[in-house]
């Protein structure tokens, strides 16, 4: 940590599966397939599972960029701390804002899917907005007293749930294929229906405000290939994270995306009425009930459950982790409250409960909506991909003097993967001028609108220069700027 110019604060006690896990977890096929794949259903039809895999190539690009930028500069804070490193301050902090921005708005996202399809359904209740707010406040508080805590019982229980879901998911496309095979019940031509989506401009690239049926099936991958930087998050406490941490991301990109795929292509196959099952609120429970039985149904519902505790648990440890990182430098509002190590839990306590009072707020701003669980989804896809292509573009103008890597490198892949990050980012941006992402990016610019108001408050009271970063040399320069300057004089 003395080379970024930091001390060493936090425990470095994540290994290699935990590491992995916290990638796979954040990304969660099991609550991203669960969540949108009735949407998909209505806006694509089951020939929108195809572009799964296209996303997945893009994602896997992306990640590997990302895990390059993790093994040179291994510090929590991720995309703060490369973008401010390699680009400059300002930069670094507004996508260190919007990053903050994505992470409280995808906690609730993930938290209110619990509360608003997966308990009802489990527990065969017609739930309201109020019982929706009040089981998400739960959720978010256990999450929240897990993360303060202990950060170990916080990797156990993730780790159990990861286990969970990859046994759980592997186990379900097994036994769809094997029964719907043996009763007779799996249609291949499911797999390339667009059940009730018309023929007649399918295909289209959609108009300057609306994106075409095959365009908005893309979002089935990008709201759920997300988050694997989250490994990034948690450098400061990962052993070896040079070499850890990126090969946790991109494994966890491509299991996800090859494990989910298989269970898209099984569950879409064994779809008896593709047109009715897109009016269904758990279309993925409803298939498993057909085929595997009502008992099956139910456990998919409590992996389901479980699967979705892990993802916002990780989601709010990274959160927590870039706003104590953010005001560790000083960055953050409240940063003299907040960049604090507690000393009994070794945890950032404080930020923690900051984290949890912000993502409660949004939760308490979205509860009386209608329609809260897409505008939520949606700005919760929105933001990684603004992300990302910041990130990626950063990457692309620096390259040639990015910091030695002592464990990750491209090689002669670089250009590439470059390129293909750089096509499916803007294909990406492109889906979200459909006129139905009007309340997300509203949402987006009031948020960077507040940002950037602390950042010209930043910069009023301190300067450019008051933002710059520690440099990538000794600590006792940047502790004691005066003991350093005698070091330079001392003969």
């Amino acid at each position: 940590m003395a080379a970024f110019g930091y001390t060493e604060t936090l425990e470095r006690s994540t290994g290699r599966f935990a590491s992995f896990a916290v990638a796979f977890a954040f990304v969660s096929i099991a609550t991203g397939i669960f969540t949108t794949y009735g949407s998909v259903l209505k806006s694509s039809g089951p020939l929108g599972i195809w572009t799964w895999p296209i996303v997945v190539v893009g994602q896997l690009a992306v990640a590997l960029l990302l895990g390059s930028l993790a093994a040179r500069i291994p510090v929590t804070g991720y995309a703060y701390q490369w973008v401010s490193r390699l680009a400059n301050p300002i930069l670094g902090w507004i996508t260190g804002w919007i990053s903050f921005t994505f992470l409280a708005i995808v906690v609730v996202a993930v938290d209110y899917t619990v509360a608003s399809t997966v308990v009802p359904a489990l527990f065969d209740f017609t739930g309201t907005a109020a019982t929706a707010f009040l089981i998400t406040a739960v959720v978010l508080l256990l999450q929240a007293l897990l993360v303060a805590l202990s950060t170990k019982w916080t990797e156990r229980v993730n780790n159990f749930a990861v286990t969970a879901e990859l046994v759980g998911m592997v186990s379900l496309v097994v036994l769809l294929f094997i029964v719907g095979v043996a009763a007779h019940k799996l249609s291949v031509g499911n797999l390339f229906s667009r059940g009730d989506i018309p023929a007649d401009g399918y295909w289209s690239f959609g108009t300057a405000t609306t994106a075409g049926p095959w365009m908005l099936g893309f979002l089935l991958g990008a709201f759920t290939i997300v988050g694997f930087e989250s490994a990034a998050n948690l450098a400061e406490e990962t052993k070896k994270p040079e070499i850890v941490v990126p090969r946790a991301m991109w494994q966890a990109v491509l299991a996800s995306g090859v494990l989910g795929f298989l269970f898209l292509l099984v569950v879409t196959a064994a779809v008896n009425d593709p047109t009715a099952l897109a009016q269904s609120g758990t279309p993925i429970a409803d298939v498993i009930r057909d085929i595997l039985g009502s008992f099956v149904g139910t456990a998919l519902l409590v992996l389901v459950a479980i699967a979705i505790f892990a993802c916002g648990l990780v989601i709010l440890m990274s959160g927590v982790r870039l706003i104590w990182a953010m005001s560790r430098d000083e960055r953050f509002p409240g940063w003299q409250f907040l960049h604090r190590v507690s000393p009994r839990f070794r945890t950032p306590l404080n930020a923690t409960v900051a984290f949890t009072i912000i993502a409660a707020v949004i939760l308490g701003l979205f509860s009386t909506s209608t329609d809260a669980l897409f505008k939520l989804f949606s700005a919760a896809t929105l933001l990684p991909i603004i992300i990302y292509a910041i990130v990626v573009a950063l990457y692309a103008a620096t390259r040639r003097r990015l910091p030695t890597s002592a464990g990750f490198t491209l090689g002669r892949w670089e250009i590439p993967v470059l390129a293909v990050a750089v096509i499916w980012l803007v294909f990406a941006l492109a889906l979200f001028r459909d006129a139905s992402f009007t309340d997300p990016w509203i949402y987006v610019l009031i948020m960077v609108a507040l940002g950037a108001l602390y950042l010209a408050y930043l910069l009023v009271t301190r300067g450019r220069q008051g933002l710059k970063m520690p440099e990538m040399g000794s600590i006792d320069a940047e502790l004691d700027p005066a003991a350093a300057e005698v070091k330079d004089v001392a003969p």
